[in-house]
């Protein structure tokens, strides 16, 4: 069911054009590689029907994911058969050879697709659905290929009749070849021919004999040179085998014909087959198209509800993207949404604010989606069909029926009233301009009540400030603006919902170097309300970027103060799981140290008097004690304990590994310190200690390198460069 009623209808028509749909088409078009694919793009159509959108969306959105897949669908690219096809309906036809190649590739090509999808079926569920719906045919491209050969030729084994021909056909031509050869040996001795010796006429071998010695040559002249100098004579000897020549080629061209007569009565049975075929790839071409079209614009398949509902994130009119970044300028994105406690938007704001752009971005994405286009939006935005759009946008001016602006776009709005209902979608721009204001603001009014009072979806432009206020009174209709920068009265392209805009009407104006004076003057010219109303607009409006930036800062803030401390918790719970790891460990060694005691005073009571059955019974109650302490475990339970306890070991032993090695750096760069200083000359009496100790001793003797160190309970003979002074004898 198409969405538009009729293609006819010009005012549909329109809202196509309106939008920019046919420029769309016209760039998903130019990303075909077929003629077929280009001309079914250029001819899609809009569905209302929610299953073929998602069959289509789905296949696209297939189609695009494969595109960065290693699995890549393969290439569908082939020539029309289109005539072919129309010629084997006709019975007593015979297709040209260059259409048996073109059909033989259609079949490998199905063969290869259907291959494919059947292999990664999971992968492409709807495309291998697609495929599965037409049967593979391997016959047909094995019947050409035993014709005809890759070189466009018919083969010579396509017929024993024709092997045998062909076969004769070089024996003469071999025969011609030894006479002509010669004949050009005994003419150019005798000097009858010109430098050139020989030419080819008409596709035959002939010598190439000087005027003067025509009738010398004995043969059938086929011609002469421009100036008559030459004449071209084919020798006698070779008459006889050329005629032969001409009869065996007669039979070869029957013979061709028969074959491909006869090949064309194989396949004339497939013409339908061959017709789906085409088709299939025809629309792979354009669902490739499609694929490459949203990469180009990063487009995506969002949520498609059931709700009537429409929530556009970051939402990129598609053609603008392109163009700028072609340019390499930024595109701004819009965020937009319609539910049934919110189906009106009211858009007011400044010109070249962004309103119109985002009143196409709606409208075209809408009619991509049910086109099966994938859209540049975000991926948490969702989406809702509806039955008719229509669509009020640019300059309505009708020079055609001679209708003025105004005219054209009353004419226009009693359309709309005729067919809107709760499954429309409206989109209109400037509305109710082109005539006096403040009558044309209370009918767009009257025209904006029905639509709301119709439950329809829609989104209008307007200056006029009783559709803001109607959009304040009434519960699902919302008022919009397009940011302003009240400073240096700049867009800022960011739609923001909630509350009406100001048209910066004189800010703007001053902005554009109109004298203030006459400023002034057209102020007091109009009601003091409605200036004051527009004036507290702005300035709501810069209350609100004002907010709007400092709620930016304080998120942002916010988001870095959550990081930190859930690094700081991360870090707060490893560190405490470690010194329970550490305390686990350390009540371990200790009942260990206690067991070995135990052990040791039973194995030293059994030394003193050598009594084994103490000795065993002492050791049995040690080991009955233990295991009183011990609960029963299951082995899942052991296993689990004993990897933990290997895990902290680990642990422990790589910090110790690692406090050693910078014990060891620190010790090194202490011996290349000592080495670098001169080593200190001891005396009797000096205060010293060993380099890796904390005792302090006094040294009493010293003899050969050695020193006796005195540390007051013990006595110790070191090195003295195992020495290090603490301070000299007073």
């Amino acid at each position: 069911m198409p969405l538009f009623e009729s293609t006819m209808d010009k005012t549909l028509k329109k809202a196509l054009e309106d939008l920019e749909f046919p420029t769309v088409l016209q760039q998903v078009s130019a990303r075909c590689t077929t003629e077929l694919g280009k001309e079914r793009a250029l001819a899609i159509e809009i569905s209302t029907e929610e299953e073929a959108i998602r069959l289509l969306l789905g296949q696209t959105a297939e189609y695009h994911s494969s595109m960065v897949s290693e699995n890549r669908i393969p290439n569908h690219g082939f020539d029309r058969i289109d005539n072919a096809i129309k010629l084997l309906k006709i019975e007593n036809t015979t297709l040209e050879i260059d259409s048996f190649r073109r059909i033989a590739v259609i079949c490998n090509t199905i063969a290869t697709h259907k291959k494919f999808f059947k292999k990664f079926k999971e992968y492409y569920p709807l495309l291998f659905t697609a495929s599965e719906e037409i049967e593979s045919n391997i016959e047909i491209p094995k019947e050409i290929d035993s014709v005809i050969d890759r070189f466009g030729e018919v083969k010579d084994k396509a017929s024993d009749k024709l092997f045998s021909i062909r076969r004769e056909i070089n024996r003469v031509k071999g025969k011609i070849g030894q006479s002509f050869a010669s004949a050009l040996t005994i003419y150019h001795g005798s000097d009858y021919l010109d430098d050139i010796r020989e030419s080819v006429y008409e596709n035959r071998r002939v010598l190439a004999v000087k005027a003067m010695y025509r009738r010398k040559v004995k043969g059938s002249v086929m011609g002469s040179s421009k100036t008559g100098s030459i004449v071209y004579i084919e020798p006698e000897a070779t008459l006889k085998y050329s005629r032969e020549l001409n009869n065996l080629e007669f039979d070869e061209t029957e013979e061709i014909q028969r074959i491909l007569h006869a090949l064309t009565d194989f396949i004339r049975p497939f013409g339908h087959m061959l017709d789906e075929y085409q088709n299939f790839l025809a629309t792979m071409d354009v669902t490739a198209a499609k694929a490459k079209y949203a990469s180009d614009t990063h487009s995506l398949l969002p949520k498609i509800n059931a709700d009537k509902r429409m929530f556009l994130r970051d939402a990129y009119h598609p053609l603008l993207y392109l163009s700028n970044h072609l340019k390499n300028e930024k595109t701004f994105p819009q965020t937009i949404e319609l539910h049934p406690e919110n189906r009106i938007i009211v858009i007011s704001g400044p010109n070249a604010g962004g309103k119109s752009i985002t009143l196409k971005t709606i409208g075209l994405l809408q009619v991509m989606l049910q086109s099966g286009l994938l859209i540049p939006v975000h991926e948490r935005s969702t989406v809702c069909l509806f039955d008719k759009i229509l669509t009020d946008i640019g300059d309505n001016q009708s020079i055609e029926n001679h209708l003025s602006t105004y005219s054209y776009r009353l004419k226009n709005m009693n359309s709309f009233l005729k067919k809107c209902n709760a499954h429309t979608l409206f989109l209109i721009d400037e509305f109710g301009t082109g005539s006096d204001p403040e009558l044309g603001g209370a009918l767009a009014e009257t025209f904006l009540e029905v639509f709301y009072e119709r439950g329809a979806y829609g989104v209008i432009t307007t200056h006029y400030a009783n559709l803001k206020l109607l959009a304040n009174e009434l519960p699902h209709i919302s008022n919009a603006n397009m940011l302003f920068d009240g400073k240096t009265l700049e867009p800022t392209f960011q739609l923001v919902l909630g509350e009406a805009g100001s048209s910066f009407t004189f800010e703007v104006a001053q902005k554009n170097g109109i004298p203030y004076s006459l400023i002034n003057k057209s102020k007091k010219k109009i009601e003091r309300g409605k200036v004051r109303f527009d004036a507290t607009i702005a300035k709501m409006q810069k209350e609100r970027s004002k907010m709007a930036k400092t709620g930016s800062r304080l998120q942002e803030e916010e988001v870095k103060a959550r990081e930190e401390a859930a690094r700081l918790e991360k870090l707060n719970a490893k560190v405490r799981s470690k010194l329970e790891n550490y305390q686990e460990l350390y009540d371990h060694d200790q009942r260990m140290i206690q067991l070995g005691n135990k052990v040791n005073t039973a194995a030293d009571k059994y030394f003193q008097d050598n009594k084994k059955r103490l000795l065993v019974s002492e050791l049995l109650r040690i080991v009955e004690t233990e295991n009183s302490k011990r609960k029963k475990k299951t082995a899942n339970q052991a296993k689990a304990e004993r990897s933990k306890k290997a895990q902290v070991t680990q642990e422990v032993q790589k910090e110790v590994k690692v406090i050693r090695e910078k014990k060891k750096v620190a010790k090194k760069k202490a011996v290349i310190k000592e080495q670098n200083e001169p080593r200190p000359v001891f005396k009797l009496g000096d205060r010293v200690r060993m380099t890796d100790g904390k005792a302090v001793g006094s040294i009493d003797k010293l003899e050969k390198r050695k020193a006796i160190v005195n540390y007051g309970i013990f006595t110790t003979n070191v090195s003295v460069d195992q020495l290090e002074l603490v301070e000299r004898k007073k």
